[in-house]
């Protein structure tokens, strides 16, 4: 199905036809096959598909067509906000702002995109936005200073989207989110997107959305990303080296790192640097002109390897990034999914790779279960583990290793219950 049948004006067609061919868009993929068509009939949406599987394009381009059809000639003096895109991340809003632009580049009209983000000084944001825009893709904390500082109205937002929609609520938009919905026309096109769903999206979708169209892609496995998966036994404290031994042995020329703290990206980085590997951290408190270096410099292929913590790291898109390495295990089953889908993307073939240690054997488990997979374990000779899992009584007082499982922990009293049972057994 090409993307003419989709539901397009015959006035807009062939400038998004133009920009599609020009990003080397062949055909539409499943989600916007399926959402389009809705979008373009003003529906509101729901869509989930995995990571990597065109949403942005999936609601970008019905946004188009809505503002090219809606703009005068000559354009008004101050341009009203159409469209609202929100989003977790600086990294993910500078996409998808980019990918705006691009599909709206040969339409007869400029359609002007705002792209907003905290972490960065925000007069010149302000300054951008005096004469108004079409299109607002922003962070939500940003949005409101902005809001606050009167430097944008959202009465006459059309289209409302959420992209990555579970990482807003995760990160603690809730109360963020709430201020601007009630900012908004109660007259217009609700769009939430992301790669998973929780029930607090569930929830928030049932609020917000009226008659929604629910579209749920499913990969086939034909369809799948070619991600090799590969767990990696090894003590905690031979991470690094591992890692190291890894970057060098398998000549890997670039590789994205996964872990838990902003300490832990900037040790990991600092020692990768003293063996001579061009390493930088990647997180939440570097400056955004240090962040936006790091990622060209990725892109450029002038660092092998960033250290990126998941807050960080949500939105990065590498053209043919070939492994991810779960240094840490992620907190969740969903961002082990966001973790890997950094590789193995645009049909090409990638690895990710999960250092188990003792404490997170039982973790890595869970995750397999969510994910319906089994991943061999295997051990790299020189770095082999010396370290027992951890086993604690279940409620049941069965031995279990529960490693890092989120809410499973041993607490104290489960600690002394057990010292006073071993003390038992010893007398």
């Amino acid at each position: 199905m090409p993307f003419s049948t989709l539901g397009f004006s015959p006035a807009t067609l062939p400038a998004l036809l133009r920009a599609i061919a020009e990003k080397g868009y062949l055909a539409p993929t499943a989600i916007q096959s399926a959402a389009i068509p809705a979008i373009l009939q003003g529906r509101d949406v729901i869509g989930s598909a995995q990571t990597g599987s065109g949403k942005t394009a999936a609601f970008a381009l019905p946004m188009l067509q809505q503002i090219a059809q809606a703009q005068t000639s000559p354009p008004a003096a101050r341009r009203q906000v159409h469209g609202l895109v929100l989003v977790p991340t600086r990294e993910l809003a500078a996409q998808v702002g980019e990918a705006i632009v691009s599909l709206a580049k040969y339409l007869p009209q400029r359609v002007k995109v705002a792209v907003v983000f905290g972490g960065v000084s925000i007069n010149p944001q302000m300054m951008n936005l005096r004469g108004g825009a079409d299109i607002v893709v922003a962070t939500p904390g940003r949005l409101i200073d902005l809001l606050d500082h009167n430097a944008l109205s959202l009465a006459q937002v059309k289209t409302l989207v959420l992209d990555e929609a579970d990482r807003l609520l995760d990160l603690g938009f809730g109360e963020e989110l709430n201020r601007i919905v009630a900012m908004l026309s109660p007259k217009r096109q609700n769009l939430f997107f992301s790669a998973t769903f929780a029930p607090a999206i569930e929830a928030l979708a049932q609020s917000m959305l009226h008659e929604p169209l629910r579209v749920e892609v499913v990969a086939e496995p034909e369809g799948e990303p070619d991600i090799t998966q590969r767990a990696i036994e090894v003590d905690p404290s031979r991470r690094t080296q591992l890692l190291r031994h890894l970057v060098q042995t398998e000549k890997w020329s670039r590789v994205l790192v996964f872990v838990a703290t902003k300490h832990a990206a900037e040790i990991v980085a600092d020692k990768l640097r003293k063996c001579h590997i061009e390493a930088e951290p990647f997180h939440g408190e570097l400056s955004q002109g240090k962040r936006h270096q790091v990622l060209q410099d990725f892109k450029a292929k002038a660092l092998q390897v960033v250290i990126a913590t998941d807050v960080a790291a949500r939105g990065i898109d590498i053209a043919q990034l070939p492994v991810v390495v779960n240094y840490d295990l992620p907190r969740s089953a969903v961002d082990y999914t966001h973790r890997i889908g950094r590789t193995g993307r645009a049909g090409e073939s990638g690895v990710a790779i999960s250092f188990i240690t003792a404490a997170t054997q039982a973790h890595f488990k869970l995750i397999e279960k969510r994910h319906h997979m089994l991943v061999p374990r295997e051990q790299v000779a020189g770095f082999e583990p010396t370290e027992a899992a951890i086993a604690t009584l279940n409620p049941a007082g069965e031995a279990t290793a529960n490693g890092g499982i989120k809410g499973k922990r041993p607490s104290k009293k489960d600690k002394l219950r057990e010292a006073a049972a071993g003390k038992q057994e010893s007398a």
